[in-house]
């Protein structure tokens, strides 16, 4: 490229900086063709197709960059370029892909009609695919549909100590999630209609039935595993408000607090009905009394209690879900019949729930001919906090590269497989102590499911 000029460098480090900017993209191919650099401008142009597949300057610029016959629609004016940084960037932007073919008749052309699928076939060796595949694809998966557990506004305690008179302000959220969104995990869905969501959804039965609308659920596995955006996806399947619920929420220092905040929580939940509290790490909030050292942390259990009862159906349409990652370490009153007494085994995300989180972390990172379903194949056994950090790590690997060499490159396949041969799953350690728990201290069959997946996986 020892045509380049100086602008075209900034063009090309602009064009990085936005890559859905067409115009300026255009603007860039032209200067590219105007120093005979044909085939870049002919990639530049398919990168602003597949932004703008209806833009005719595009496709005009591209038939003139291939040699073909000019199309007599005439470019539309380029804006300036915008202001760029030193660096030079050699790689193509990361939405580049090759656009889609539509057909000769929907897509004539002035000059006698327009061979795309040729075209693709041209350039197909200049723009390469963002993902590739070894294997013939599966059923559909649904995408992820909001960002990783954690990013979402949480419930927001205003509460300082002081006055135990003062009220506790809480904030309630509207989930958009479904079930549907949750990608895999199939076994778990079943699990949650029928033990939980089909009697909510059926009122008539429900009547007939006599059942109450008062549920509770504990969800309980290895960290990093998306209870809580199960729990989320819960409270939108069922057109609830979601008022989640931590240690540091409930906790104060001032004697008689804790307990306040705790009913302010339940009252603010029967305010809102129907309304999910969802009680997160809640061996730290229900821990079994007779290992807790101080009076204040067993009133607050009771007082947990307390709410959980309720006084003569004031739980009505308040579905209590909690998670933890130690059920072991629960009070065992926390889990009797109308309390938290229906559990479920959230487990590392299977292949299809892999395959869905993978393409949410690389969504929007310049990747090029990444082979998903082999990513999945090495790295069974991870949480979705362990596959969001082998994005994380190839990412750097990149970032490291580029700024060590002055150009920047796509993050290919053997940034992410070295990023996850070098990250031990963070699941282990948790099975090897439930392992103990399921086999010695199983009363009244609470880990019968965790028995039968360590049994399935020959950890037993």
């Amino acid at each position: 490229m020892s045509n380049e000029s100086p602008l075209i460098m900034s063009l090309r480090t602009a064009v990085d900086a936005a890559p859905s900017d067409v115009p300026l993209r255009l603007h860039l191919a032209e200067l590219l063709l105007g120093v005979g650099l044909a085939e870049a401008a002919v990639a530049q142009a398919a990168v602003a197709l597949q932004h703008a597949p209806g833009d005719e300057a595009a496709r005009e610029l591209m038939m003139r960059a291939m040699g073909l016959p000019r199309q007599a629609t005439e470019m539309r004016a380029v804006g300036p370029p915008q202001q760029a940084g030193e660096m030079r960037t050699t790689g193509l932007p990361q939405q580049a892909t090759v656009p889609t073919a539509p057909a000769p008749a929907e897509a004539p052309s002035p000059a006698g009609g327009f061979d795309w699928r040729s075209a693709e076939d041209e350039i197909r060796d200049v723009v390469p695919p963002r993902f590739v595949s070894s294997a013939p694809p599966g059923p559909p998966q649904p995408p992820a549909a909001v960002p990783p557990p954690g990013t979402t506004p949480e419930a927001l305690p205003v509460d300082g100590g002081g006055d135990p008179g003062d009220a506790v302000a809480w904030e309630a959220e509207a989930p958009a999630l479904r079930l549907a969104d949750v990608g895999g995990m199939y076994e778990v869905k079943e699990r949650l209609e029928a033990a939980f969501l089909a009697p909510m959804r059926n009122p008539e039965l429900r009547k007939l039935y006599g059942k109450s609308l008062r549920g509770g659920l504990l969800l309980y596995g290895p960290p990093g595993c998306g209870k809580t955006f199960i729990a989320r996806a819960v409270a939108g399947e069922l057109g609830a408000r979601f008022l989640s619920v931590s240690v540091n929420d409930v906790l104060d220092m001032w004697i008689g607090n804790s307990e306040r905040n705790m009913h302010e929580v339940f009252e603010t939940a029967r305010r809102m009905a129907p309304c999910v509290v969802f009680l997160d790490e809640l061996d730290a909030l229900g821990a079994k009394r007779s290992r807790t050292a101080t009076s204040g942390m067993r009133n607050t259990v009771n007082q947990l209690l307390t709410e959980l009862d309720g006084v003569d159906g004031a739980n009505e349409g308040v579905f209590v879900l909690a998670a933890t990652n130690v059920p072991w370490h629960v009070d065992i009153a926390l889990r009797r019949p109308g309390r938290l007494d229906r559990t479920l085994l959230v487990l590392p995300p299977d292949a299809a729930a892999r395959e869905t989180i993978l393409r949410y972390h690389l969504r929007d990172r310049p990747i090029e001919s990444v082979d998903v379903g082999k990513l999945v194949k090495v790295t069974e056994d991870f949480s979705g906090a362990d596959l969001a950090h082998v994005c994380e790590s190839a990412a750097e690997t990149a970032l490291l590269d580029s700024a060590r060499t002055g150009t920047v490159r796509m993050i290919n396949m053997k940034d992410l497989l070295a990023a996850a041969k070098a990250v031990r799953p963070s699941t282990e350690p948790w099975f090897a102590t439930a392992r103990n728990v399921a086999m010695f201290a199983n009363d009244g069959g609470s880990y019968d499911d965790l028995l039968a997946y360590l049994k399935k996986k020959r950890r037993l």
